[in-house]
């Protein structure tokens, strides 16, 4: 399967199945484009054949001259040969049965408080109550998750735990407890917990900061971008900006920080389509590891990005790719989540097909001890799993998840983009939808685009990284 795009004055080619990707110049591309019409994914290399070639030739014969489109074929036909081109999907086959995989608990969402001192208008977890109450998770309840991530976690050693919330600082003394304990439970049991903690930052201080920097492998820090915008939809609940407040401490603790990782994360909706702006806001106040998301909301709400409002949304991701590699180049740079991209190596192929583990991988725990399948089922009691003390009660929901893959989605199955954004998210798909194997519509055009805007990225950058193929004009 191949997928080409212009982007930024670039020409791209990306070889879906074997993640190739190919910056050409006009005739190259138009002589794969035109190829791209008459073979088929092989199985495995074969040399183009007389047909093939002369299809070409007749298309493009009025536009190139004959020895350039021989040798582009030449060209083509060196990348076919290296499996770089019309290459096969070999995947179908690795999840035949994916269910019956063995999968292991690898991370946790602790839910360290159904509370908040934000009233965010947009907020999916409404104040942090979930659909249910404001309650704070204990340590004994805090202790059991761990206990049952240790216990259900097999032979990995690398282990995760989100603190989140509504706002986790409104329960810090168990955070560092939890994350102590997880410590001295390390070299018992052979395991290495990687802590990360979600954060309005309204309770952030010097001693919080200090323990983030020793014990936080990533921090997210929220923020939706310029005062206004921010404080429209992240208030007080007496109606006042927190923006205020909270940058001074942003500022602080990202300096503090290092090289350890953080990411300040806005969300962006109808009112900000010009959502770039806020994200070199973010660049000029000195943050230099970004991501802004588009907000998922029932179509209802005067704040939900509606399909109209597409053609924006993707000028803004390519005026931001633009902006970005000229701030690279200038040696001013900024890291954008969604603009990193891995063309190498990337994630295993579990990883590629099944996306986050929601469900199987990854679980959200309440304050209480209840599982869910993660943040965004809590509450649900449809998708409710167990607890952690009994483990894991409600298999077929698990079952289900674990079938939660790009080749049980009708959307995905010939979508380019299909292996980066490995079928989306299983809960704005249920949201919309109403099945977890189907896909949020609006949220895929939006990844397709960032994908795109990330490679072209690549290319733009390629003379200074040198690790991307090109053909020179």
């Amino acid at each position: 399967m191949i997928h080409q795009y212009i982007n930024n004055g670039y020409h791209i080619i990306l070889d879906v199945n074997s993640g190739s990707v190919h910056a050409a110049d006009q005739l190259f591309y138009d002589v794969v484009e035109v190829l791209s019409s008459v073979v088929k994914d092989m199985e495995k290399p074969q040399p183009l054949t007389g047909a093939q070639k002369q299809v070409v030739m007749d298309r493009l014969s009025q536009t190139y001259p004959a020895e350039e489109l021989t040798e582009a074929l030449e060209d083509v036909q060196e990348l076919i040969d290296a499996e770089e081109l019309f290459t096969a999907d070999v995947y179908q086959t690795y999840v035949t049965d994916f269910k019956k995989r063995q999968t292991v608990v690898k991370a946790l969402c602790l839910h360290i408080a159904h509370d908040c001192n934000l009233a965010c208008r947009y907020c999916f977890a409404e104040e942090g109550e979930y659909h249910g109450r404001r309650a704070l998770m204990s340590f004994e309840t805090g202790k059991k998750a761990l206990d049952f991530l240790i216990h259900n976690s097999g032979s990995r050693v690398n282990l995760e735990v989100d603190f989140f919330g509504g706002e986790p600082l409104m329960n810090w003394n168990v955070v560092k407890d939890l994350v102590a304990y997880g410590r001295s439970q390390e070299k018992e049991h052979n395991k290495r917990f990687r802590f990360t903690l979600t954060t309005n930052g309204v309770l952030l201080n010097d001693e919080i900061m200090e323990f983030c920097n020793r014990e936080m492998s990533n921090v997210v820090l929220s923020l939706d971008g310029r005062k206004a915008v921010n404080d429209n939809m992240r208030p007080f609940r007496n109606g006042s900006g927190s923006y205020d407040m909270i940058v001074p401490k942003f500022q602080k603790f990202a300096a503090l920080r290092g090289s350890r990782d953080y990411f300040v994360r806005g969300t962006f909706t109808r009112d900000n389509l010009d959502f770039s702006e806020d994200v070199l806001h973010f660049a000029d106040l000195g943050f230099e590891k970004l991501s802004i998301e588009p907000v998922v909301a029932s179509p209802d709400e005067p704040y939900a990005i509606r399909e109209e409002d597409l053609p924006k949304i993707m000028e803004e991701y390519d005026r931001l790719a633009a902006e970005y590699i000229k701030r690279k180049k200038e040696g001013r740079g900024f890291e954008f989540f969604h603009f990193m991209i891995d063309l190498n190596q990337g994630p295993c192929v579990a990883k590629r097909l099944s996306g986050c583990g929601s469900g199987t991988e990854y679980l959200a725990v309440t304050p209480w001890g209840d599982l869910y399948p993660c943040h965004q089922f809590v509450g649900m009691e449809e998708f409710l799993l167990g607890n952690v003390d009994e483990g894991i009660k409600n298999t077929a929901v698990r079952d289900e998840f674990k079938l939660c893959n790009v080749y049980a989605k009708d959307k995905c199955r010939d979508c380019f983009a299909r292996f980066y954004c490995s079928g989306g998210c299983a809960a704005n798909a249920h949201h919309f939808h109403g099945r977890i194997t189907d896909a949020y519509d609006i949220g895929c055009e939006m990844q397709k685009k960032r994908i795109e805007c990330a490679i072209m990225i690549r290319a733009a950058l390629a003379d200074e990284t040198s690790d991307l193929p090109q053909r020179q004009e």
